[in-house]
């Protein structure tokens, strides 16, 4: 019998952060036990980027970011090159939940391989236009274009009354219902994805991406353990979550205020895991299940950048440990005790993982492993961030050019060389918490990250405009509300 294989994404969430790597809050209970009991545990996983499509693109593909290139909505990938799209053709059935547009709405190729799609299900009225889709194509701030592809669209009446939803799930929360706040917590995906495993008969492959941790953060009261009433009330008074800090507006503590939110997004997400883990046990399917747990990315709270002179809020742009060090659990088909593997691996090995699982490797803790180093990329601010960002800041250089970062392991300790425009550094990393720096602006340095670069080519997957030109009316504005534009 063909394994199953669910890839659940808790977007935005960081290792040090978890419980699971030590954090003095309890925010990963049960993925912690089931790391002890029946998972493989990997304590050096990294994001292959810092933002959600390209991390996305390259957990799907397997290919490194310079190999896919897949940044913005300028480009989206050729079919066939994602690992859900070759399940579905092997004869699984296939299906994505999530509220994260990168993968179940804007066309970069991501969604093309399920064939259930559950998206966002916040709005009055999904079948009509969508206010936090027609961001991904017309920027920030366009009030009156979508205005108009409402009023042009088949049902404007409901379209703006989506927009006005969405604008009040921003500046006035307490004035909608549950239903209508500005995300959907991991419960709903989690029952969906529950309701259609109950009815498959077959092998199937699914991804859930949990977007509890990204911006808002909005835990339910019983695990809003660590953040309360004063935390809500700092984040419902930003008008930004993230430029306000690095533009010097805000102050960097109101930042940090919002960890303890943060925290108890996780765990929220924790207890769904959990949910999920035992149904699939109880109905048998749990034996037969490639089971990967991780993130796309991490979040910066005011830490320090470890080679740019600024400091990180959220995500993006940043090489920095806090955004690139994201948790890993992984229980392959038959496994049946936990294991820890301390060496660097990249999340980009999923479709290999899933490629040894479906061919009867199974039980096989090195199919996350590398030959080489791991390789990492974090891309500058396109044109529409910088838009966004010229609200708050006026100095871009901090923001701009590709940061590349190189992990190895040499005796127990991991090592990563990173550069930057002209800046080069080392750092060795004991675990999530502690790093620190061994060398700087070492020629050696750009040599070896250079050099580890330097064999990876552009793979040729991907499509010049199409991921902008193929966009319907009812995919347009979902991702100014999680900062991407």
């Amino acid at each position: 019998m063909q394994p199953n294989v669910l890839l659940v994404v808790l977007d935005s969430v960081r290792a040090r952060n978890t419980s699971l790597h030590g954090y003095d809050f309890e925010t990963t209970p049960f993925l912690s036990q089931f790391a002890d009991e029946h998972a493989t545990q990997y304590t050096q996983a990294r994001a292959p980027a810092a933002t959600s499509l390209t991390s996305h693109a390259s957990i799907f593909t397997g290919l490194s970011v310079p190999e896919h290139g897949l940044k913005t909505t300028d480009a989206k990938l050729d079919p066939g090159h994602t690992v859900f799209e070759k399940l579905r053709s092997a004869g699984y059935e296939t299906a994505i939940f999530s509220e994260n547009t990168w993968i179940t709405d804007v066309a970069v190729g991501l969604k093309d391989g399920f064939d259930t799609i559950e998206g966002p299900r916040n709005l009055p009225f999904p079948e009509a236009v969508d206010p936090k889709s027609f961001v991904a194509e017309a920027g920030r701030g366009q009030y009156v274009d979508y205005i108009k592809a409402s009023i042009a669209s088949s049902q404007p009446v409901r379209s703006l009354t989506n927009g006005l939803a969405t604008k009040l799930a921003w500046d006035f929360p307490w004035l909608l219902p549950d239903s209508l706040q500005a995300s959907t917590a991991a419960g709903v995906y989690a029952d969906l994805f529950l309701e259609w495993e109950r009815e498959q008969e077959g092998p199937w492959a699914a991804c859930l991406n949990f977007m509890d941790a990204h911006i808002p953060y909005e835990p339910a009261t019983q695990f809003d353990r660590w953040g309360g009433p004063d935390a809500r009330s700092i984040q419902d008074n930003l008008s930004d979550l993230e430029w306000v800090f690095l533009g010097g507006q805000e102050p960097w503590w109101k930042r940090r205020a919002l960890e303890g939110l943060y925290d108890g997004a996780i765990a929220q997400m924790d207890t769904q895991i959990r949910r999920i883990v035992q149904k699939l046990d109880e109905r048998g399917a749990l034996d037969d299940t490639l089971v990967v747990v991780t993130s796309d990315h991490g979040e910066g709270f005011g830490e320090p950048d470890e080679i740019r002179d600024v400091r990180v809020a959220e995500h993006g742009v940043s090489i920095s440990e806090v955004v690139f060090h994201v948790p890993l659990l992984v229980k392959y088909p038959g496994q049946s005790e936990g294991r820890t593997v301390d060496e660097p691996v990249s999340l980009a090995r999923f479709p290999d993982a899933v490629e040894v699982a479906t061919e009867g490797g199974r039980d096989n803790a090195e199919a996350f492993v590398t030959d080489g180093p791991v390789r990492v990329s974090a891309a500058g601010l396109d044109t529409a961030l910088k838009e966004r960002a010229s609200e708050y800041v006026t100095d871009f250089e901090p923001f701009t050019a590709t940061a590349r970062a190189v992990y190895e392991s040499e005796d127990g300790l991991i090592t990563k060389d990173m550069t930057w425009r002209d800046r080069a550094q080392r750092i060795v990393i004991r675990d999530a918490h502690t790093s620190y720096n061994v060398e700087e602006d070492d020629v050696s340095i750009q040599d070896r990250v250079a050099t580890a670069f330097a064999s990876i080519d552009d793979a040729g997957v991907r499509e010049g405009t199409g991921g902008v030109d193929e966009m319907s009316d009812t995919t347009r504005q979902r991702l100014e509300d999680l900062g991407y534009v």
